[in-house]
């Protein structure tokens, strides 16, 4: 496939990039010590109109195609792989989920303040006993008059602790499978019975909240159900499938970050005389990282090209995330050694790209699983 970038595209990604580079890289390692959620960015960025990027004018985004929102994101991430998965699970999860579900009145009511970046999102599928094996989970949804009464539990939730809206999972019929979950808008301040049992201390990923949530009695009115009873399952894979190509962005941003870096450190180090960048050996390490980044841009803008055609794009999407989740955790890894020990001491920012890169093979599909999404396409 050939890609280049149309003007608005480079427009766009100029300008995230400038926004990074001045903002958010000179924040990133504070960012990381203090694991704090970053809400003077989010801020800025709601103002560059970075939190509804994908989504129509109509409903206050930004109206910006797939390859332009995927772009952005891979530039935040390069600047900070938690504030990458802060908007990754605000906009890819939480804004995908209603603005391809909601109706007209839902998505006045929460995907616009998305996008505004009035409200932040969050998406709670995962549960401690169901997280690859989705139709395990136990979180319920009883209707009672015009009213949903939800019970559970959910864990690993990206901005769970912070967020406004988050689209929920639970089962509305728990004897059908995978046929009994539905998806519904819960509104933290406002539904009763909505908890925030703590927030995961992680190798990586800070400055987004990772949070275990609770649903005790929690009573949501039916107007809150996204589709109908039934959908969740539906719902679930098909907005992960589009979230997918994100993560492969923020792989992208990452392994980016680690090239840069290396480049110049490589450079500006010398042994025995000469720049290490001298040394065949570097040079070879730069040409495989600089190769690999590249492969992994072409397969991500492959999906979102189908995507934004409305081709089937689920084998392409997880080929995306796979190639490009595994080529970040190899390109980190070799920054590091590049920079010997300077590496491996938070001197040097390359210890914090790895330390990230690692989480991009987990979520919204383990490299397992979509080893096994790919061979069911390539079979079917």
């Amino acid at each position: 496939m050939d890609f280049s970038l149309t003007p608005e595209q480079q427009q766009i990604r100029d300008m995230v990039a400038e926004f990074v580079d001045e903002e958010v890289v000179p924040r990133a390692a504070e960012i990381d010590a203090a694991d704090e959620f970053p809400w003077d960015l989010v801020e800025e960025m709601s103002d560059l109109g970075l939190m509804g990027m994908p989504f129509p004018e109509e409903y206050d985004g930004a109206g910006l195609d797939y390859h332009s929102y995927a772009i952005a994101l891979e530039e935040i991430s390069r600047g900070s792989g938690g504030l990458g998965t802060v908007v990754a699970a605000h906009t890819s999860l939480a804004g995908n989920m209603l603005n391809a579900y909601g109706d007209d009145d839902q998505k006045s009511a929460f995907l616009a303040p998305l996008n505004r970046g009035d409200d932040v999102g969050a998406f709670a599928l995962s549960e401690a006993g169901a997280g690859s094996d989705v139709p395990a989970m136990q979180t319920t949804a009883e209707k009672d008059g015009d009213e949903y009464v939800v019970n559970g539990d959910k864990l690993w939730i990206s901005n769970g602790s912070v967020a406004d809206t988050v689209t929920l999972f639970a089962k509305t019929d728990p004897d059908a499978g995978h046929r009994g979950i539905s998806s519904f808008v819960v509104r933290p301040e406002e539904d009763d019975g909505f908890y925030v049992e703590g927030t995961e201390d992680k190798l990586g990923d800070k400055g987004c909240p990772t949070a275990e949530l609770r649903f005790d009695d929690m009573r949501i009115p039916e107007s809150r159900i996204l589709g109908e009873e039934g959908d969740g399952f539906t719902h679930a894979l098909e907005t992960l499938n589009g979230g997918r190509i994100t993560i492969a962005a923020r792989s992208i941003g990452l392994a980016r970050a680690a090239l840069e870096d290396s480049l110049q450190y490589a450079q500006d180090r010398e042994q025995f005389d000469q720049p290490i960048s001298e040394f065949q050996t570097i040079q070879h390490k730069l040409a495989d990282m600089d190769t690999k980044i590249q492969s992994a841009k072409l397969l991500m803008h492959r999906a979102a090209d189908k995507k934004i055609r409305g081709e089937d794009f689920i084998k392409d999407a997880a080929q995306a995330k796979l190639y490009a989740s595994e080529i970040s955790r190899e390109v980190t890894n070799e920054g590091i050694q590049i920079h010997g020990g300077y590496g491996y001491t938070k001197d040097f920012d390359v210890e914090r790209y790895y330390r990230d890169s690692k989480l991009n093979e987990i979520y919204e599909g383990t490299s397992e699983v979509l080893r096994n999404t790919i061979a069911r396409r390539l079979l079917k």
